[in-house]
């Protein structure tokens, strides 16, 4: 075999990094939003966390801090919000994505509104308050003066176990998650 057959054997084969499945954009994102998640699982609070992208630099983080702050609008999304303004020195959100675990409540979902999010990708769905899809549609309603474009179940496998994971540990502690 003279070397030229011989790299055009080589070349025939498939490169090894070829087997491994491509992490999207979205999936890269919601990866930093799950580590804000799990900070909320280590203080004991519903893990949620969200991430808010611009320019390819998170420009806002959060995590739910409701037990900690005994503050029932400390939600991931509203925290990274409010971080976000503060960076971006306004409360218009041009050009950004918010990355959340779960899909927001009501009350996120207006905020997402009013901040002109243009854009929310979120893990897990919320069967009891989700309001980016599930029972309502906040986000994308026509009656509103911002819609935002909508993409939902993003890593929803990883998200949506880490929120089955916890609730399974707080109704094993039979303390609702408090030590």
């Amino acid at each position: 075999m003279t070397g030229r057959t011989a790299l055009r054997l080589r070349l025939r084969l498939p490169a090894p990094w070829s087997y491994i499945n491509p992490m999207t954009e979205d999936e890269r994102w919601m990866e930093s939003a799950l580590r804000e998640a799990e900070q909320a699982k280590k203080r004991k609070e519903v893990p949620v966390g969200a991430v808010i992208v611009h320019g390819g630099k998170i420009i806002g983080r959060g995590y739910n801090q409701i037990e900690l702050l005994q503050d029932p609008t400390a939600h991931a999304e509203m925290i990274a919000i409010t971080a976000a303004a503060a960076g971006l020195g306004s409360r218009r959100f041009d050009g950004c994505t918010l990355y959340v675990t779960l899909e927001p409540c009501a009350m996120c979902a207006g905020a997402i509104v009013l901040a002109r999010i243009p854009r929310l990708v979120f893990g897990a769905s919320d069967p009891k308050a989700g309001a980016c899809g599930t029972l309502f549609n906040i986000v994308q309603d026509a009656r509103l003066n911002h819609r935002v474009e909508l993409a939902g179940g993003i890593s929803g496998d990883q998200c949506g176990a880490l929120l089955s994971e916890f609730f399974a540990s707080m109704r094993q502690s039979g303390n609702g998650g408090k030590d």
